[in-house]
């Protein structure tokens, strides 16, 4: 990984839209690049996700990627960790802000340093307000959410119990007078308890990209025809009619072998085949997803 790197409050370069929020860190730690005026958005969420929240994260951070917007998040398990990822695999920047030092012995989670070297390998940054060597304690990583709200124009939640670090996020982007975004889910699940909760005070229902884009007022996402239908498209019949079947939805394999006909080993061929092209995402127990 690159040097660490400091920036004061009053340096030109320090981020712009962080330096207005109230107790805005007088000293930023980093690696890679701190692009002052940039426009970043944040996406937080549990670390205790559902298939659904995984799906949302990764079709929604896809959609926002292919945009002028930079991706924030926390680095953290879950959430976070899909939020940095579908940016990467774009090769789009994204900013992870840590509650500990940046220096690789005590960034956590330390199963992340794979994806931390990606997120500076795709022109991204790793940002703290705490000195190399910092370990994280129940403070520190509350104390970084104002920085993830600060860094961005808005802050969707995906996936968030009543008491979750996520809301601490979001309450700040409220105070910060940041637009807070949310994403509905089942009145059943402790993860939708806290979505629901900022839904009802006034944060925007998200159900994809371009609700998000819509209410920041910058452009939807325009995706030519004929890439839309080649994303759609398969080099052979098992591969079309497993895309078609996708289309809209995550499914058990199970699920696409009896609405497909197809055997079990074809279907399982095909989905090997169409994950590598990056046409369908498994977001894990082998429950996959049409990519974008």
């Amino acid at each position: 990984m690159d040097d660490i790197k400091s920036i004061n409050i009053n340096d030109i370069n320090y981020p712009k839209l962080l330096k207005e929020i109230k107790n805005a860190p007088k000293v930023l730690y980093y690696k890679g690049k701190i692009l002052p005026e940039e426009k970043c958005f944040a996406v937080v969420g549990t670390r205790r996700y559902s298939v659904y929240g995984k799906q949302a994260a990764l079709e929604i951070v896809d959609g926002l990627a292919e945009t002028e917007l930079t991706i924030v998040s926390g680095l953290a398990p879950g959430i976070d960790t899909f939020a940095h990822t579908a940016a990467v695999e774009q090769n789009k920047r994204t900013i992870a802000v840590l509650g500990t030092g940046i220096d690789e012995k005590t960034i956590y989670p330390q199963s992340n340093l794979k994806l931390a070297q990606k997120i500076l390998e795709t022109n991204g940054c790793l940002i703290s307000e705490y000195p190399p060597g910092t370990r994280g304690t129940q403070f520190t990583f509350p104390q970084r959410n104002r920085i993830i709200s600060g860094l961005s124009l808005g802050t969707l939640v995906i996936e968030a119990k009543e008491r979750s670090g996520s809301l601490i996020t979001a309450n700040h982007a409220f105070s910060q007078k940041r637009k807070v975004f949310a994403i509905p889910g089942s009145i059943y699940s402790q993860n939708s308890r806290g979505t629901h909760f900022l839904i009802k005070k006034g944060a925007k229902l998200v159900e994809n990209a371009d609700d998000i884009l819509k209410e920041l007022k910058l452009p939807k996402i325009t995706e030519p025809g004929n890439a839309k239908n080649n994303a759609r498209r398969g080099e052979n019949e098992e591969e079309n009619l497993i895309l078609e079947t996708l289309r809209g939805e995550a499914l058990y394999i199970d699920k696409i072998i009896e609405k497909t006909k197809l055997s079990a080993a074809k279907t399982a061929s095909a989905l090997a085949t169409l994950e590598i092209k990056g046409k369908v995402r498994n977001l894990g127990g082998n429950i996959y997803t049409p990519s974008r």
